[in-house]
């Protein structure tokens, strides 16, 4: 187990995080990391969206263990620290949306191999919510999950759908979906847009924490996707609305100001899932998680609820 960087000084997190390299099956190299207190009730393994990483999550993990959970979180392969998968490493990439579940085993070996308090719980944002939807549908052993603004569809127009799909099917089948898709920017989001124009946050405390970890780290920022990240994620993400929900209790967040992910399918998601309730965010972002005080707070004493009523 070798350690990994943790930049404790942008993070903000509980004392006591690490972070570690560990490899997947298919010798990826990701980096995972967790904060432990001693006294857990159990233990929340955080997946983050597209373009994240570990740091950003520390306020989260100390939300979380102010309530009495431990948290594990990872750097999905192509972003942060972890392995990326393009030759311009401003890409996001993936080769194949299942190979993400290698991620997911990979750290919930190391969960186990570092003694993590059990039972375990989920909480997955954005296209975590993709990659945590369907861990679900294949056995991931949690007892609940919370959702921020999960990536169960994106939100496009009625012109740019089958434009999306053509070209990312087309470059797939000639080669060139390593490059990145039309409209996107190889910097991150975060350092170019202003807070007044973001569609991530309102609360300018957070704005600040989040570009304020890139412009320290740079190596932790990620650009725009590539057409074949785009065809494998409009690929999974029909392929799983078309799927029954896990029967495992559930709740998930949506602003009525997201922008990013498509809220009809969260919404008809939501209303096939037996033991699942949505909670509706007004003048919410994208970002739950990275919202106003009020809002991360109502989030966080939600999901620990849910938690704690499935010990």
């Amino acid at each position: 187990m070798r350690y990994a960087p943790l930049h404790a000084d942008v993070a903000d997190g509980p004392d006591a995080g690490a972070a570690h390299w560990i490899k997947t099956t298919d010798h990826a190299r990701i980096r995972v990391g967790h904060w432990v207190s001693g006294a857990d009730r159990g233990t929340v393994l955080l997946f983050p969206g597209r373009t994240e990483y570990i740091e950003k999550y520390g306020c989260a993990a100390a939300d979380l263990r102010a309530r009495g959970y431990a948290t594990i979180t990872v750097d999905w392969r192509g972003q942060g620290l972890s392995d990326r998968t393009a030759p311009d490493r401003a890409i996001g990439h993936v080769a194949d949306f299942g190979d993400f579940q290698k991620d997911v085993a990979a750290m919930l070996t190391h969960a186990r191999d570092l003694g993590l308090p059990k039972p375990f719980y989920l909480i997955a944002h954005s296209m975590g919510g993709a990659i945590g939807l369907r861990a679900l549908l294949e056995g991931l052993p949690v007892r609940a999950a919370a959702f921020s603004a999960p990536m169960w569809g994106i939100r496009m127009s009625a012109l740019q759908r089958p434009f999306a799909w053509g070209l990312s099917s087309a470059a797939r089948r000639m080669g060139f979906d390593q490059r990145m898709s039309p409209g996107q920017d190889p910097d991150s989001y975060l350092t170019r847009v202003a807070l007044a124009d973001n569609t991530l946050t309102s609360d300018p405390d957070m704005f600040d924490y989040m570009r304020g970890q890139l412009s320290t780290y740079p190596d932790l920022a990620l650009g725009g996707p590539s057409l074949r990240w785009l065809n494998e994620s409009l690929r999974d993400m029909r392929r799983m609305a078309r799927l029954d929900s896990p029967r495992l209790p559930a709740v998930t967040f949506l602003g009525t100001a997201e922008a990013i992910v498509d809220p009809a399918r969260i919404r008809d998601r939501m209303a096939r899932w037996p033991n699942g309730t949505l909670e509706i965010v007004d003048d919410g972002k994208h970002e739950t998680m990275m919202e106003r005080p009020a809002i991360r707070t109502r989030f966080f004493d939600t999901a620990t609820r849910l938690f704690d009523a499935h010990h």
